[in-house]
């Protein structure tokens, strides 16, 4: 393996994970970094909504505040160069990576902007690997002929956020002067399902809010015709509490609103859409593996270029104190093999090994992977405690195991019975 340089960035030294974790992990001659195959763009740090649970703005870190607005050519050009670096340092290991241009609201960027970049990303990766790009954008600016026009050109496909009906929609994603962004957006998704543009479309993320009906929620999202959704659980930790957590006292109040979606979904032949979360425990329960961050045990992968060039773990983590995604790298000056040592990268790539004591004796836990990271957070301790979320996703798992279990043991018996 190439030695690697370690580097120290976490300020809260009594906090987990310590250097202690990368020590533990270099003595383990079965464990070798894995390379990085998915990156967050900040492709523009500025969003033309504001809405209240936001983690770039609302929460703990506001970094952003001293980051450029846009992501200039000069840093496009250089992560592109890191990009192809890495791939081909790691040829072996990876066929490919996903690269994602992020906000803020990414399509403030313009269409020159994304059509550079697509063009840089795609002439810096080796010919044998396969490149992915994708955007994420609140959907209002998706009529905009040109930037769809670029989209489609040049092969970047859309996720939307969007939290369900107009009421669920308006409640929380607001312009800055209060007014709701529900119509704006729908008339985006509309363009976005045109002939000429459908393939692009990606899939549709939903952040949970208790007040929504959750059936009316899920609905809406399947009526936008988007190939999946996936539903985001609210950003929240220990110390802050996401809003109508009951967990402290046992409550499943997150379960409780999944828990409907679920059976409708299963219970609807064929299913109009995908639900990522869904799938992802029923593949798990089978065997198979997770497509999201919220369960299981896939080791992390991903790193955020923010729009000057610094290099920083996953974006949740804004949610849980300043700093928290630091790294004290920047792609003009390190390579991204240089992040594969970081504490807070290694703690995530251990997968069992690196869980709490609470969560390595549950018997939910490998489906669990005791939930999405930055959900561990608790001041003091730092990230190895089991999710905030441990009574919900509990819950909502079981659930979904025992009645897929049930139906394959009842297809087994049909099966032996006729045959």
């Amino acid at each position: 393996m190439t030695e690697l340089p370690i580097v120290q960035v976490n300020e809260r030294t009594a906090e987990w994970p310590t250097q202690e974790v990368t020590d533990q992990a270099l003595a383990d001659p079965a464990w070798r970094p894995l390379p990085f195959v998915e990156f967050a763009l900040k492709f523009h740090g500025r969003c033309n909504l504001a809405c209240d649970y936001c983690y770039m703005y609302e929460m703990a870190d506001q970094s952003w505040r001293d980051k450029p607005m846009a992501m200039s050519r000069q840093v496009i050009d250089q992560f592109a160069f890191r990009l192809g670096e890495h791939l081909r340092a790691h040829a072996g290991e990876v066929r490919g990576a996903s690269v994602r241009m992020h906000g803020g609201e990414a399509l403030l960027a313009g269409a020159d902007r994304f059509a550079y970049a697509a063009r840089a990303l795609r002439a810096a990766a080796p010919p044998e690997a396969e490149l992915r790009l994708v955007t994420t954008t609140n959907g209002i600016l998706l009529d905009d002929e040109e930037l769809l026009e670029v989209l489609r050109e040049h092969r970047i496909g859309v996720t939307v956020s969007l939290d369900g009906d107009q009421e669920g929609q308006d409640r929380h994603r607001r312009y800055a002067n209060g007014r709701g962004s529900y119509d704006r957006v729908m008339r985006g998704i509309e363009a976005l399902n045109r002939p000429a543009y459908r393939e692009l479309f990606d899939i549709v993320l939903c952040t949970i809010d208790l007040e929504n009906d959750p059936l009316a929620t899920y609905r809406a999202l399947a009526d936008t015709g988007a190939p999946a959704v996936d539903f985001l659980l609210p950003l929240g930790n220990w110390t802050s509490p996401p809003p109508g957590w009951t967990g402290r006292d046992g409550g499943t109040a997150y379960a409780d609103w999944l828990i409907p979606v679920f059976d409708h979904w299963y219970g609807t032949v064929p299913v109009p859409t995908g639900v990522r979360l869904f799938e992802s425990v029923m593949a798990m329960t089978l065997g198979g593996h997770s497509r999201v961050e919220a369960v299981g045990l896939a080791p992390f992968q991903l790193l955020v270029i923010e729009s000057d060039g610094t290099i920083e773990l996953g974006d949740a983590l804004k949610s849980a104190y300043a700093g928290a995604p630091f790294t004290g790298l920047n792609v003009f000056r390190n390579s991204l093999d240089e992040a594969r040592l970081l504490p807070g990268v290694v703690a995530r790539q251990r997968g069992v090994a690196a869980l709490s004591p609470a969560c390595t004796g549950c018997s939910v836990r490998d489906i669990c992977g005791a939930g999405e990271y930055s959900t561990r957070y608790r001041a003091g301790t730092g990230f190895l405690n089991p999710s905030v979320y441990c009574a919900d996703l509990t819950k909502l798992i079981c659930h979904i195991r025992d009645r897929v279990l049930t139906d394959v043991a009842r297809l087994r018996e049909h099966g032996a019975t006729a045959g």
